[in-house]
């Protein structure tokens, strides 16, 4: 039984990155400290308008991300709340040291948003194509790591997280994703979604690959099989109860993430089941591959993270 509304997977209508820009924008307002930091990518992400509005809440670092997550840091200590964005791949790669040694160890608080991630980095080819982010954000103790699914689901991360203390990366896209839930919808840490129940195989999915898994369920269900599908929009902490409660129902597990198979969602799932409920389980997402140039759903089939993949691999699975 389909549990979301939008079966018809319409875009949002609003990009995540004007989501991003004009949350932020509303908490800078209604909290002078809230303070934006950007590499040079203002209009990437449309936070110009930030400047307009407030320009003492926005600074611009330029194309010096490690320095960035220290000017973060120091914000932080003078207690500011700073949204730190920039780049998937430059937020935690090129300023891992810099995010775990000056932000994470010095217990601060600071806000990551990754944009740009995985296959939708595009024509930014493969040195600007994060399939790693997950992973080295879920290695820093104690941050909480998430995959925003839609622009709804990221606005309320982005106020949510101003709430709260620590360190938080929220791994996103930047263009229009498929509308999955609605403004009133509401998403806790540690905390999965169930959009699709089915008693035959669990999908558990983040970011894009929640709508390619929804279709993969359409598929699969003319095909006689039954699919339930979980938004694991909280990669740390996971939703452990929830992975094993759907493990017991169906017996076979398949994660799917626009992203390495290693670090990220299938590597959380999997040490989940193997530690509380051994299962039957496959991993879609990136094997041993760069990215590369070209267009998201040249991609897609590329690295196999489309619905048919989806399917091919829980018929598998399955006999």
């Amino acid at each position: 039984m389909i549990q979301t509304p939008f079966k018809s997977y319409e875009l949002d209508r609003i990009e995540m990155r004007q989501m991003y820009a004009n949350t932020l924008l509303e908490m800078a307002q209604k909290n002078p400290n809230v303070i934006a930091l950007e590499a040079d990518l203002m209009s990437a992400i449309t936070t110009s308008k930030i400047i307009g509005e407030i320009p003492k809440q926005l600074i611009n670092c330029g194309i010096m991300e490690a320095n960035m997550m220290g000017v973060a840091s120091g914000l932080s200590l003078t207690g500011k709340i700073p949204y730190v964005h920039t780049f998937a791949q430059f937020a935690t790669r090129r300023a891992f040291d810099q995010l775990f040694v000056s932000g994470a160890y010095a217990r601060l608080n600071i806000k990551i948003l990754g944009s740009d991630s995985g296959v939708t980095a595009e024509h930014n080819g493969g040195t600007h194509m994060a399939f790693e982010d997950l992973g080295l954000a879920r290695l820093i103790p104690n941050a909480n790591v998430y995959e925003a699914s839609d622009a709804n689901q990221l606005g309320c991360l982005l106020r949510k997280v101003e709430k709260e203390y620590g360190i938080h990366y929220i791994r996103t896209i930047r263009k229009k994703a498929v509308k999955l839930y609605d403004e009133n919808e509401t998403f806790e840490s540690g905390k999965g979604k169930v959009l699709r129940n089915g008693e035959d195989v669990t999908i558990i999915a983040s970011g894009i690959m929640v709508a390619e898994s929804l279709k993969a369920a359409d598929i699969l269900q003319g095909k006689g099989i039954e699919t339930s599908v979980i938004d694991m929009f909280s990669i740390k902490p996971i939703d452990k109860d929830l992975i094993v409660k759907y493990a017991n129902k169906t017996r076979a597990i398949v994660t799917a993430e626009n992203h390495n198979v290693i670090g990220g969602l299938g590597s959380a799932v999997a040490e989940v089941l193997s530690e509380h409920c051994p299962t039957k389980m496959r991993r879609i997402g990136i094997k041993e591959q760069f990215g590369q140039v070209g267009k998201e759903d040249y991609l897609k089939e590329f690295y196999k993270l489309t619905a048919n993949d989806i399917v091919k691999n829980v018929e598998e699975l399955k006999n």
